[in-house]
């Protein structure tokens, strides 16, 4: 015998209000290894960012390595965009045009 939309509604509100109380017992569970693990580590708030000062932001690897690639200068660009400096593995842009039947040449700037 198939179900009614009613009684799918029903069970679909059981099946939310249980999946509410296992997020509840797991986050109860977490918030409990997060003490412990503050407790044996002695840390603070400032440790964790919690006391309401401003944090610097990650550094991304990019903004890591983007003065020694502007300190080489593009060499080849694409114009849309996209450029290389001349200096390690090609991008992926350029091997793709190339593989395309384009020469490296097209791509000189200057």
């Amino acid at each position: 015998m198939s179900k009614t939309y009613t009684e799918i509604l029903q069970q679909i509100e059981s099946l939310q209000a249980e999946a509410e109380q296992l997020r509840q017992q797991e986050k109860a569970d977490i918030v409990g290894r997060i003490r412990v693990a503050i407790e044996h580590y002695g840390l603070t708030a400032t440790d964790l960012g919690l006391d309401g000062r401003a944090r610097p932001a990650a550094v991304s690897k990019a903004a890591v390595f983007a003065p020694r690639a502007a300190a080489a200068g593009v060499k080849y660009t694409d114009g849309a965009g996209h450029s290389w400096g001349g200096r390690g593995p090609r991008p992926r842009w350029l091997r793709s045009a190339l593989a395309a039947g384009a020469r490296l040449e097209d791509y000189l700037v200057g």
